[in-house]
């Protein structure tokens, strides 16, 4: 018995201490990746704006769920999260923001599309609000900024091979 009690006070200690940790860190944050594909600006920008599509080459989306012309639910794993397209500039720019509320994290991706020798230097840039302490915490240092952004383009690069 005693030796429970003392794993659940390590526990409870430990959760704590990641939400003082998290409490402390900055609520925003913004990060950026790239990539450069060997497809024009125009043909890239039509791939990642058509998110109905995503499911056929992106493997952490099950589903896409259109519910209207520039909202639409994404199914993965983890649940669903539903985002707004908020700009759309063809072969340019296209950002997505989070419209859930209740998720603990919001935030949006703006994808742009600058033309090279070599084809297209796609970069998107996170702009990211982490409410929940706890997930502040492990966003910082347990999954990184970086890794959903890392999948995406590494996703988008084995479509396009």
């Amino acid at each position: 018995m005693r030796i429970v009690l003392i794993v659940l006070a390590v526990l409870v200690g430990l959760i704590a201490l990641m939400a003082i940790i998290g409490a402390l860190l900055p609520r925003h944050h913004e990060a950026s990746r790239s990539t450069t594909l060997r497809r024009s600006p125009l043909d890239v920008y039509a791939i990642v704006s058509d998110v109905e599509k995503a499911p056929t080459w992106r493997p952490d989306v099950q589903r896409i769920e259109m519910l209207g012309p520039d909202r639409y639910r994404e199914h993965g794993p983890h649940g669903a999260v539903t985002y707004d397209i908020v700009s759309r500039i063809p072969g340019h720019e296209f950002t997505t923001r989070i419209a859930d509320q209740n998720l603990g994290y919001s935030g949006s991706w703006t994808y742009t599309f600058a033309p090279t020798a070599e084809g297209t230097q796609l970069t998107i840039t996170e702009r990211g609000d982490v409410s929940n302490v706890l997930f502040r915490f492990l966003s910082r240092f347990v999954f990184g900024y970086t890794k959903s952004m890392e999948a995406y383009l590494e996703a988008l690069g084995r479509f396009l091979r």
